[in-house]
């Protein structure tokens, strides 16, 4: 499936408008590394597919524009005496419609230099094959910004060093070290760095700021150059280790294991569709779902997992993972992991585990330590979704040990678990001296739910019943008057001069309309508060319906998830950004279907490609991706920990899903056309299947699961046993 993955897929931004704000990674799945052509040097915002200049390719650790890089350098081929010490003096135009963009292999022609570049991946470094066709002297620019320190050894061909740059961490002295080696004679008296004059100082060693690190080469005007890398976080010695696990394979060799390593997930979903567009898309989205988090740990000597310690400053054993932020990931990624990658969910755990051990808070945003943004400790939900499915259970008491630490715990620095923990606590409730205090309040309370259900699984009855009722917290900020989620001040009062479509302030990069429905555990009490079915369908009816108006009460100028809402006019949904990803499928809760099976149709079939505009916001480390996956598949988690999956309608012919336990799963579709935007009838094995979800049983059972498509909308009344979980409805 790797053939139809072009990894330009979104990349088409810039920091007021985003279509993806994805950057086209090539690496192996979950590796250290990633590596992608520079375009330009505008910050976080280095690549545009339209550019037709190449910088060269960078090894970059960036898992969104907002966070920014660390640990990065640029690799230049050159072959002119016309460059001075800037990336500028060094760049190329290139032909992006003849170079290559895949998640194993990069291939770039320099018009400039007549150099053609090829790249492939492993966890731990990279090898480039660099053919030079002209007959000036061949070179290669190691460009650094920030702090670097990188020695020239002629006699091995062989640079090493280190980079220290990052845009945040713990660790102001944090050092990514690096090994390479070529398979060229260095030309020493032609290598060295450019000063401000312009002329070329020779030296071995190179320390500094901003480093701008010029090698030649002898005798390869017209020859291949053969560069092998590895870095590590943890020492030289270990990033020479690294490089010599990776040079025992040719570059072909190498080039064909990271083909094998996409393939190894890609190939777990089969789908089909006569629409190749369709298929491009879909599997576009699902290797982005296989990039992030990566992996922060390395294997010694004896092959055991070792990691650097941000906090303590020190190498420590264990596994570890950075890149990641839950907010994002929890709704679409760790789910699909429970499904086709339980393993790695299950070192995933452990990695989130130490991060747990070695701060005393489970991560919220990890690159490459905690960051502390958006509200929430939903990392909660990845754990809870894990212990109801079987996933990490030997982690299981210390992980809910680490939730309750959170929950009951207010760490002295912000960025560390809940903010206004004691107060959620007293009040019920996070009043509105808090930024984005409503979120916060909603996140709690999914949040414990996620407790009690980790505490059930392991047999702790009072912690799970006292978790449970907390999860109903969500109550003491519904406004029943106005239908939405208010803030409210310490002394029980709501926020005065409620706007509904004022964003920020109470509210997490949105409105009230799209805050106000995160009740994943209980939209059975949500709709009793609205006073029943029909208002609460009327409400996200109108949600739908109404026009994308906003205020830009909360932030003072129009933020670009603001930007993209308006511009693709589907009401307030807002499938742009992650709050609003459920809302397609609140429909279901209320027995009505169809309105959830035609809102997704559309999104699925308007808003996402596998172009350079392919999503309809900030991707967000598989996030969007995941949501697009699930969807085209027919079914979504919209509350991770229930074990459930809401029924939508799939976007396939067929789909077959290969499951770690030797079954498969079939999903057919029939009657699949433009026109068909509803579900006409559902069966589970054959037999008549009447429920709005399916279960994770379901599917590790391998139950086929087809869906007929119709033109008309059907509607019936369905009992409480077809609706999907709610915390209410099991208790009532």
């Amino acid at each position: 499936m790797l053939h139809y993955v072009d990894t330009r897929q979104g990349t088409n931004n810039k920091h007021s408008y985003s279509n993806g704000n994805t950057l086209p990674y090539t690496g192996v799945p979950f590796g250290m590394n990633h590596f992608v052509v520079q375009t330009n040097d505008e910050g976080s915002w280095f690549f545009n597919p339209n550019d037709r200049v190449f910088q060269g390719i960078r090894l970059t650790h960036q898992p969104s524009p907002w966070m920014g890089d660390f640990s990065h350098f640029l690799m230049t081929p050159i072959a002119d005496d016309k460059i001075r010490g800037s990336v500028f003096s060094c760049q190329s135009s290139y032909r992006p419609e003849e170079a290559i963009f895949k998640p194993h292999y990069v291939k770039v022609k320099q018009q400039r230099y007549n150099i053609t570049t090829e790249l492939a991946p492993t966890c731990y470094g990279a090898c480039l094959r660099i053919k030079y066709n002209g007959v000036q002297q061949a070179g290669f620019v190691l460009n650094a910004k920030n702090k670097s320190e990188f020695h020239l050894d002629v006699a091995n061909r062989t640079i090493s060093g280190y980079v220290s740059n990052f845009s945040g961490c713990h660790d102001d002295g944090l050092r990514m070290y690096v090994a390479m080696t070529f398979n060229k004679d260095i030309d020493l008296e032609c290598s060295g760095y450019y000063n401000a004059e312009g002329s070329l100082i020779n030296v071995s060693t190179l320390s500094g700021e901003d480093q701008h690190a010029v090698i030649r080469f002898v005798d390869c005007e017209k020859g291949t150059l053969e560069v092998n890398l590895a870095t590590s976080f943890i020492s030289i010695d270990q990033a020479q280790l690294n490089l010599h696990r990776d040079m025992r394979t040719s570059f072909d060799g190498l080039k064909e294991q990271a083909a094998q390593s996409w393939n190894h997930y890609l190939n777990k979903i089969q789908v089909t569709h006569s629409n190749e567009e369709y298929l491009r898309t879909f599997y576009t989205c699902l290797y982005r779902m296989f990039l992030f988090p990566q992996k922060f740990y390395e294997l010694d000597a004896n092959m055991e997992p070792i990691h650097y310690d941000t906090t303590a400053r020190a190498v420590k054993e264990g596994i570890l993972y950075t890149n990641n932020g839950f907010w994002d990931t929890y709704k679409t990624v760790y789910p699909l992991y429970s499904i086709i990658a339980p393993k790695e969910y299950e070192e995933m755990l452990e990695g989130f585990m130490n991060s747990y051990r070695e701060t005393g808070f489970l991560p919220k945003w990890l690159s490459p330590d905690e960051r502390g943004l958006m509200p929430g400790t939903l990392i909660d939900a990845v754990i809870a979704d894990a212990a109801t499915k079987g996933i990490g259970e030997h982690l299981m008491p210390e992980l809910l040990e680490a939730m309750l630490t959170a929950a009951t715990t207010q760490s002295e620095k912000n960025c560390y678990g809940r903010q206004g923990t004691l107060d959620y606590i007293k009040h019920g409730y996070v009043p509105s001296n808090y930024h984005e205090s409503v979120n916060h309040t909603l996140d709690y309370a999914y949040s414990d739910y996620c407790i009690s259900r980790v505490a059930e699984v392991l047999g702790n009855g009072d912690i799970a019943d006292r978790y449970r009722q907390s999860a109903l917290n969500y109550r003491n900020i519904f406004d029943t008057e106005t239908g939405f989620m208010r803030a409210k001040d310490q002394n029980g009062h709501f926020r005065p001069n409620f706007n509904d479509t004022s964003w920020g302030l109470d509210y997490a990069e949105g409105s009230a309309w799209q805050s106000s429905f995160a009740v994943f555990q209980d939209f059975e009490g949500l709709i009793e508060a609205y006073g029943g079915k029909e208002p609460f369908f009327n409400k996200i009816t109108e949600l739908c319906n109404k026009a994308p108006d906003f205020d830009v009460l909360g932030y003072g100028f129009e933020i670009h998830e603001m930007s993209e809402m308006a511009a693709v006019d589907f009401g307030q949904v807002a499938i742009s950004n992650q709050p609003s990803f459920h809302i397609p499928y609140l429909f279901n809760y209320v027995g009505q279907p169809a309105s959830s099976q035609v809102v997704i149709k559309q999104i699925l079939t308007n808003l996402f490609n596998s172009g350079f505009d392919g999503f309809p916001g900030d991707e967000d480390n598989g996030s969007m991706s995941g949501w697009y996956v699930f969807s085209s598949m027919g079914f979504y988690p919209v509350c991770p920990g229930s074990n459930e999956y809401v029924l939508g309608i799939p976007l396939f012919d067929s789909i077959t899903i290969e499951l770690p336990n030797g079954q498969h799963m079939q999903i057919h579709t029939e009657n699949n056309n433009t026109q068909s935007n509803f579900v006409a009838n559902v069966t589970l094995e054959n037999e008549k299947y009447t429920k709005l979800y399916i279960t994770h049983e379901d599917i590790l059972e391998g139950k086929s699961l087809d869906f007929r498509l119709g033109l008309a909308p059907t509607y019936r009344s369905y009992g409480p046993e077809e609706l999907p979980f709610s915390i209410t409805k099991r208790n009532g």
